[in-house]
C-alpha cells in the first residue's frame, strides 16, 4: 500500500469560522474537536484541523477535487455570498471559472487568507 493522506492543520485566524466555511463549501462532516483544533472530516477519513497559531502565518494553497454536481453547488455558494474569485491563480480573470485539464476550476481566498482551489478533474490521470 502506498501512503495515503490522513490530516493537516490549517492555520486560522478564527478556527471555528474556518471549520464552518470549509464544512459548508466542501460539504464536509463535522468531526470531534479537541485542544486548539476545530476539525472536519472529508471522504476517505481525511481530517482537516483548524487552529490559531501563536505567530503570523503566510497564506498556503489548498486544492480540492469535487464532482461536477458538487462544483456547481459550491460555485453557486461562492456567487451567492459574493466571494471574490478567479479563473486563474494569478487572479487576472476575476468573477469566472476555468475549463482546464478537461474539467472546471475556480480560485478564491478562504476567511484566513489561504488560496483555495476547487477543481473537477485532477491534474494527473489515475495511475500516473
Amino acid at each position: 500500500m502506498t501512503a495515503r493522506f490522513n490530516h493537516t492543520i490549517i492555520a486560522s485566524v478564527d478556527p471555528e469560522h474556518m471549520a464552518e466555511f470549509y464544512t459548508d463549501l466542501l460539504e464536509a462532516d463535522p468531526a470531534p474537536s479537541w485542544g486548539p483544533f476545530c476539525n472536519i472530516s472529508l471522504d476517505d477519513g481525511v481530517l482537516l484541523q483548524f487552529a490559531a497559531p501563536p505567530i503570523e502565518f503566510p497564506p498556503q494553497h489548498y486544492a480540492f477535487l469535487l464532482s461536477e454536481e458538487h462544483f456547481d453547488r459550491a460555485y453557486q455558494k461562492i456567487c451567492a455570498l459574493k466571494l471574490e474569485h478567479w479563473a486563474d491563480p494569478q487572479r487576472q480573470q476575476p468573477g469566472t471559472i476555468n475549463h482546464e485539464h478537461e474539467g472546471r476550476g475556480v480560485y478564491l481566498l478562504d476567511p484566513s487568507g489561504h488560496y483555495l482551489e476547487l477543481i473537477t478533474k485532477g491534474y494527473l490521470s489515475p495511475g500516473s
